[in-house]
């Protein structure tokens, strides 16, 4: 864990592919000129503008939109795969733009790791040689590689596979293998574009479970990147989403599902069920306000959690008639959630037609 506030902190990153990218810059900024405009003019594409994020120390923070709509290339430049025509990158205190070459590689290698979509698996090296690659750069010892490879080909429920190579697995165990390389190298911070969008559905959900747990346990801080909001919602501590290059929202899943920010991400999420990610404090009243109306809440109301989701909610508001009290980790109550309340943001949930 990171002694400073944020893991990562993305501040007004361009990134224009061309020949001409800082004449066009320097003109999108005092005229404003559009995407096609700057394609026209001096033949080049914008691939992100103006993004600006702040990922704190552990958290998963997903980064999503459809195809095209700049989210892998922002990702390579928390690495600087690719290099920002402007802004600033500052990954644990560290200013990414003014590392030399060598110290880039030395700090990727031991301080950030990177899950493709497509593995990227050696295919002449064993599975447990796959795992322990980034510690034989780093110039470890083979004996302790091999106990560390070990220990991680554990973790993501490989074991007896360490002989075997690429071609011998599935899908879903190759990438397996592609996170048990990054966390044997025991990175700060993972970067995870795609890493489970080829594989099928139902194993699809099954490595989002156990990266979900591994998550819970190792406190990495993920930037993971998917063009599924279904997949964002359910791994995302926060979500960004883009369009065109640009940052149109971030915020929580149930920020991003209540109250969408435009036409754009409305579209998005209509078609997400609230039940599992709305949650208590996003629903209540708070209780002096309901109570400066209706008079006090009965001490034998129903108490939940203000994480509580809303099935669960909706589950207690059926079994009895009285509303349902939020309480704080303290057991104070703070909220207060009716019938009414609960009929409200289920129907503000429904895509109409």
């Amino acid at each position: 864990m990171t002694d400073h506030q944020f893991a990562i902190e993305i501040s007004n990153v361009w990134k224009i592919f061309g020949d001409r990218a800082a004449d066009a810059l320097q003109d999108i900024k005092s005229t404003a000129i559009s995407k096609a405009d700057v394609l026209a003019k001096y033949n080049c594409v914008i691939g992100v503008a103006d993004a600006t994020m702040q990922i704190k120390p552990g958290e998963i923070f997903c980064v999503m939109g459809l195809s095209g709509s700049g989210k892998s290339t922002l990702v390579r430049h928390i690495n600087r795969l690719l290099e920002p025509t402007d802004g600033r990158i500052i990954v644990n205190g560290e200013d990414i733009m003014a590392m030399s070459e060598q110290s880039l590689r030395r700090y990727r290698n031991e301080h950030i790791a990177m899950v493709f979509q497509n593995f990227a698996l050696m295919p002449h090296r064993s599975v447990l040689d796959n795992i322990a690659m980034p510690l034989e750069i780093r110039g470890i010892a083979k004996n302790k590689r091999m106990e560390i490879a070990h220990r991680t080909i554990e973790m993501v429920e490989l074991t007896g596979w360490g002989n075997k190579y690429a071609h011998e697995l599935s899908g879903g165990m190759q990438q397996r293998v592609g996170l048990a390389r990054a966390l044997a190298a025991d990175p700060e911070i993972l970067l995870m574009d795609e890493p489970f969008s080829a594989l099928d559905p139902l194993i699809r959900r099954q490595l989002q479970n156990e990266f979900m747990h591994l998550a819970s346990g190792l406190n990495k801080t993920t930037v993971f990147i998917t063009h599924d909001l279904d997949e964002a919602v359910r791994i995302g501590d926060r979500i960004a989403i883009m369009r065109d290059g640009r940052v149109v929202q971030t915020g929580t899943p149930a920020d991003i599902i209540m109250q969408p920010e435009d036409d754009y991400v409305a579209d998005f999420v209509a078609g997400i069920s609230r039940l599992k990610i709305v949650r208590a404090h996003a629903v209540m009243q708070p209780i002096n306000d309901w109570q400066s109306t209706n008079g006090n809440l009965s001490d034998t109301a129903p108490s939940f959690p203000e994480d509580a989701n809303l099935s669960e909610l909706i589950e207690g508001a059926t079994s009895q008639e009285q509303p349902l009290a939020v309480v704080n980790d303290s057991g104070q109550r703070i909220g207060v959630i009716t019938r009414k309340d609960l009929l409200t943001t289920i129907a503000d949930g429904t895509e109409t037609s």
